[in-house]
């Protein structure tokens, strides 16, 4: 099989994704295995001290809410649970409000897909608005005929006298 270098190159370069590929895959398959870290877990949690940061981020060096919390992690970490579990149980303790995001079901869902939907209706009024003003934008007569069809209802003898002012100028 004699093939150009063009052709050669481009097959390696395919031979190289698809390797890339399947090692990017495995890596992040193998990623989701391992144990969850404390900062981690702390990122999907919301800190309850009223500074509206996440556990993780709490800059209240001595806060009555972050400080036990990180700790229960730890130790939740250390009996295997996963980062699943340890969030679910943080759930089931204060309800939904100490979520750093909205789980996205039910209504909540609207928070996702809203700035979306926001996004496309201006996108598509924009688009109409330009399409109306580009419609509704009056062309210039190309001669003297259009301009005098154009002219709202005058005396018809004032009419003629200042079509034929025209002729003559022109």
């Amino acid at each position: 099989m004699n093939l150009r270098p063009a052709a050669i190159v481009r097959r390696y370069a395919l031979i190289l994704l698809a390797l890339t590929v399947t090692l990017g895959l495995q890596a992040s398959s193998g990623c989701a295995a391992t144990r969850p870290t404390v900062e981690d877990v702390a990122q999907g949690l919301t800190c309850q001290c009223g500074c509206g940061l996440t556990v993780a981020n709490c800059n209240h060096p001595n806060c009555e809410f972050a400080v036990p919390a990180r700790a229960q992690i730890a130790k939740m970490i250390s009996r295997g649970m996963s980062r699943v579990e340890i969030i679910a149980f943080f759930r089931r303790k204060y309800g939904d409000k100490i979520l750093s995001a909205p789980p996205a079901q039910g209504f909540n869902l609207l928070a996702w897909t809203m700035p979306f939907i926001a996004l496309a209706a201006g996108g598509a009024l924009i688009m109409l608005l330009l399409e109306r003003w580009r419609r509704t934008t009056p062309s210039l007569p190309s001669g003297s005929e259009a301009v005098a069809e154009r002219l709202p209802m005058i005396d018809p003898k004032l009419r003629e006298k200042l079509e034929e002012e025209i002729r003559e100028q022109f």
